[in-house]
């Protein structure tokens, strides 16, 4: 059995090499934690704060009132909920009573809501009222039998719920399998913890996986208590430091970092549930953050926007940017935007995906390499390999990124070639994820992105599946066929461009490009509708038959340079 080499643990300083995971579930660890910072705040939400004591008693609350519905151990509860107090605390009460919860994106589309529904085998959902009429639809076809709808104004400060339900509110029929959130809270009875293995199932995430369409994967107590615990040593949380969770529940990065982390900590997490920029930055002023933590795109809207820039940011003790590649540009000129502000922090990167809860590993706080994602956290391993095999490549050759260690996913729920295909035994006798990424690790143990192995678009952080865009145009019936890629802007930021053949070449016209693009907006998330689109007479084939994209990829690229070199 070959020892793994660990070269990065040179720049560890007081991190130590391997942490003490409980062998308990994770609501146990997160109780506990919460004990020695019960009167200390443990989230903010629209100007409403809530102690750490408060926290638990809330759980315990809605854990009682999900238990009187029927709610038991190994029952799957889908949490369709925006980054809110609502969201979290069913997070933890689903884990107390060792079910599974199921993270989905509230703007899923109906279709895509099914689907989750039944990889999930949710029987339980908690959603918002104005989610409310398309996730009672997407349940018909389920094994969905309840529906916990609250409000976004139920944990706002007394006034701005007041001024919310009277004049923003709207009222929504509901059905019956519906079960009002205050009403469900009011339950008294105190329900045990449930007896849960640390290694048992406790969420669902979802990602791209290899193959570019969504996978469930499967993520255990072990899992989410390792991964927390890691970044939180990694950051030194405490009471004093403030995170915003500008990044969603939905989503591993916010989930994990964002809240869990923060919670392992004792430190505050401030819930953002919508992504407005000026409210956003009235916040930071206001709440004084320690670490923001957030993707490339949010690091541009603060670099472009002039009342970010007036900021006094000496409060600032680092900036983690992750879930999507960090352009060198970007992030010099943030961090000069920093040093102007009279601060010191600086924008660091770091490397994770959701088959290993989110973040793996970063840069260390006091040592900073120009294009490095940073080092592997404590008992994360990480080395390059030729892609799908064993055979480690040298320091500084490319390969495929793999990972072992205490975060790395169960596997993909109902997928077990997948899983195979992903989680590999090395010779070295350890298990093994394979990323799908390319990249190399220097002499210091410093690890490089290059590039994905497969086609799998990231816009703001978030998974874009090309042959899904495809698919909704082509079904447009003026459209013979499409094919979608990512393009690049000044900042290397991810954009979705759409190559588009039409029955009738005759027809293409800028009204049509605005026709295509709304016609995506009514069957895709967001992130995943083309922002440009391009009319080609003809789309390349390869010798197959089949559209290469890689043509487009390269004509695109081209392209761009050119029009760089002439400005």
């Amino acid at each position: 059995m070959n020892t793994v080499k660990k070269p990065w643990l040179k720049f560890y300083g007081n991190i130590p090499e391997s942490l003490d995971y409980p062998k308990k579930s994770l609501y146990q660890v997160v109780k506990e934690n919460a004990k020695k910072h019960g009167n200390s705040i443990a989230y903010k939400f629209l100007g409403a704060s809530y102690t750490y004591n408060q926290l638990i008693e809330n759980i315990e609350k809605f854990a009682s009132g999900l238990k009187s519905l029927g709610f038991k151990k190994g029952d799957t509860m889908s949490i369709i909920m925006p980054t809110c107090p609502e969201g979290i605390v069913a997070f933890y009460a689903v884990n107390k009573l060792g079910g599974i919860a199921s993270m989905v994106h509230p703007l899923s589309t109906e279709k895509e809501i099914e689907y989750y529904f039944n990889l999930s085998d949710s029987k339980y959902v908690l959603t918002l009222d104005m989610f409310y009429e398309k996730v009672e639809n997407a349940s018909k076809n389920s094994k969905v039998e309840k529906i916990i709808v609250s409000k976004i104004s139920n944990s706002m400060p007394f006034l701005k719920k007041s001024i919310y339900n009277l004049f923003m509110s709207k009222k929504v029929k509901l059905g019956e399998k519906a079960v009002k959130y205050n009403d469900l809270i009011n339950i008294k009875d105190y329900v045990e913890d449930a007896e849960v293995n640390t290694n048992e199932l406790a969420a669902i995430l979802y990602s791209g996986g290899t193959t570019g369409f969504p996978k469930g994967v499967m993520l255990s107590n072990y899992n989410l208590i390792a991964e927390g615990m890691q970044v939180s040593v990694w950051g030194g949380l405490n009471e004093e430091d403030t995170i915003l969770a500008i990044l969603p529940i939905f989503h591993g990065f916010g989930l994990s970092v964002c809240i869990n982390a923060v919670f392992m900590g004792g430190a505050r997490s401030i819930l953002i549930p919508k992504f407005e920029l000026n409210d956003l930055i009235k916040t930071i002023k206001k709440e004084k953050p320690t670490f923001l933590i957030g993707v490339p795109t949010l690091y541009k809207a603060f670099v472009d926007s002039e009342d970010f820039r007036k900021i006094k940011l000496d409060f600032l003790k680092a900036a983690f940017c992750g879930a999507d590649t960090l352009p060198e540009k970007l992030k010099r000129d943030f961090d000069l935007l920093v040093e102007k502000s009279g601060g010191k922090a600086k924008l660091l990167e770091g490397y994770g995906l959701t088959e290993a809860v989110t973040a793996v590993m970063a840069m260390p706080l006091n040592h900073y390499k120009p294009g490095s994602m940073g080092v592997p956290f404590p008992d994360m391993l990480a080395k390059i390999v030729e892609p799908g095999t064993d055979k480690e490549k040298e320091t500084g050759e490319i390969g495929e990124i793999v990972l072992s260690g205490p975060d790395v996913m169960l596997g993909y729920i109902k997928n077990k070639e997948e899983t195979e295909r992903v989680l590999k035994r090395h010779s070295d006798g350890l298990t093994w994820l394979h990323t799908g990424d390319l990249g190399y690790m220097d002499e210091d143990g410093f690890f490089y992105f290059k590039q994905r192995l497969k086609r799998m678009i990231k816009v703001s952080g978030y998974n874009v599946f090309p042959a899904e865009v495809e698919n909704v145009l082509i079904n447009h019936p003026l459209v013979k066929n499409a094919c979608v890629i990512g393009v690049e802007d000044d900042y290397q930021m991810t954009r979705v461009k759409a190559f588009v053949e039409l029955e009738d070449f005759s027809k293409a016209s800028d009204e049509l490009k605005k026709e295509l693009i709304e016609y995506a907006k009514k069957h895709l998330i967001k992130w995943s509708c083309p922002k440009e689109i391009e009319f080609r007479k003809e789309l390349p084939l390869t010798k197959i038959g089949k559209v290469d994209f890689k043509v487009l990829e390269q004509e695109e690229k081209e392209k761009r340079l050119k029009e760089k070199k002439e400005k």
